[in-house]
């Protein structure tokens, strides 16, 4: 299992080592793009997988598990995967939300400044883009709620 875990770490660091690479090197970035694509789609595979089976090996454990044993305030595998799971609707709904308030951001901001009395209706689509948000904490909250 921390076999697993370690192998879905080097992946994540891997790519943000290839991320700072390209930062550093901008001219690798044009010519050699077919190395770059392919090691990132070996780079995601690699972390799916290991995470598939995370899951697989994390589910049979919790469903093998007796609550009887279960000390007071330890943290087991399934209370630890199950906290993942209800970090994961907040962390993707802000990155979906700020993937959206990106262009929306800046498209009312040129809008705002070429006609100023537009400015409460960009904030209304900027209000739109950053409901995403918050219906993922309050996905959160909920899930939460059945731990």
């Amino acid at each position: 299992m921390i076999f697993i875990v370690g192998i879905m770490t080097l992946t994540i660091v891997g790519l943000i080592g290839l991320g700072v690479y390209l930062e550093l090197f901008p001219e690798k970035r044009v010519s050699e793009p077919r190395r770059v694509r392919s090691w990132l789609f070996g780079n995601f595979s690699v972390f799916v997988v290991a995470l598939i089976v995370l899951l697989a090996m994390g589910t049979q454990e919790v469903m093998a598990e007796t609550t009887a044993t279960v000390v007071r305030g330890e943290v087991t595998l399934g209370l630890g995967l199950a906290i993942i799971g209800v970090g994961l609707p907040t962390g993707l709904a802000a990155i979906g939300a700020a993937l959206a308030l990106g262009p929306v951001g800046s498209a009312a901001l040129a809008v705002v400044a070429e006609k100023p009395e537009m400015f409460g209706r960009t904030l209304i689509y900027l209000g739109l883009a950053e409901g995403i948000a918050i219906y993922g904490l309050v996905m959160s909250i909920l899930l939460l709620g059945k731990i």
